[in-house]
């Protein structure tokens, strides 16, 4: 069954916007496991500019189910990530100017750092994905790199426009599914993804995570966070039950 790990960053990016103490992302990550979420991801990024410090240390006492980190390989916040011990991080690429995470980490650029956060995390116990375009080689990269699994960034098929390039970007997730099964690593998907666009997606076979937060949380704004999340539980079941 592919697991659904919701993203509540953008709850924080509501709050933030008058410096308030409302919405909590705690409360709306509580809401969603009551939802049906299998896990809560979150990203701290260095700059702050939407979950804090105080949101990763509640919610790690919180949060029963998986905890997913998302983080650059920066040296400030693996040291976090190490104190606070998520099921999960995350190593993302990261910039200032971004609205959101644009593209998938450059491992073989970065390999130095990015290797580096690898050791720390796994050495302490941490299970550690890298997000990544759907590339072979930087796949390839990420096993060697010593990372369990990678999150393959599905923007490019999320953004396609005409049923060609859906089908043409859906293939080379498809391809890459395939890379990251032959290097033994686990495969999960995330970025751009709603309720329409998830739904050929979760017929991959080699799937066994989503993380989703945009199109939750503004389903979510309109019927609550908890109908929002069980809606795309349902969507997801009933795709992945179509599977050949």
């Amino acid at each position: 069954m592919i697991r659904l790990g919701v993203n509540i960053d953008h709850v924080a990016t509501l709050r933030q916007a008058r410096r308030a103490l409302e919405p909590d992302p705690v409360a709306a990550a509580v809401l969603a496991l009551l939802g049906g979420a299998d896990g809560i991801t979150i990203h701290l990024r260095e700059d702050r500019r939407h979950i804090q410090d105080r949101d990763l240390r509640v919610l790690r006492q919180t949060v029963t189910q998986r905890l997913n980190l998302e983080l650059a390989a920066v040296e400030e916040i693996v040291k976090i990530a190490l104190e606070v011990r998520p099921n999960e991080a995350t190593l993302v690429p990261e910039r200032r100017e971004e609205v959101t995470t644009e593209g998938g980490l450059d491992v073989i650029a970065h390999q130095k750092a990015v290797g580096h956060a690898v050791k720390e995390l796994a050495g302490a116990g941490i299970e550690v994905s890298l997000f990544v375009d759907p590339d072979p080689l930087q796949i390839e990269k990420a096993k060697l790199l010593g990372a369990s699994a990678v999150e393959i960034q599905t923007a490019r098929y999320s953004e396609a426009h005409t049923r060609e390039d859906c089908a043409r970007e859906l293939d080379t997730l498809e391809q890459a599914s395939s890379t990251a099964r032959d290097q033994g690593l686990h495969i999960h998907m995330g970025h751009g993804l709603n309720y329409v666009n998830v739904l050929p997606v979760c017929r991959i076979l080699e799937v066994e995570e989503l993380n989703i937060g945009h199109s939750i949380v503004s389903r979510a704004v309109l019927v609550g966070m908890e109908r929002a999340v069980r809606e795309m539980k349902v969507a997801i079941m009933a795709a992945e039950q179509s599977r050949s």
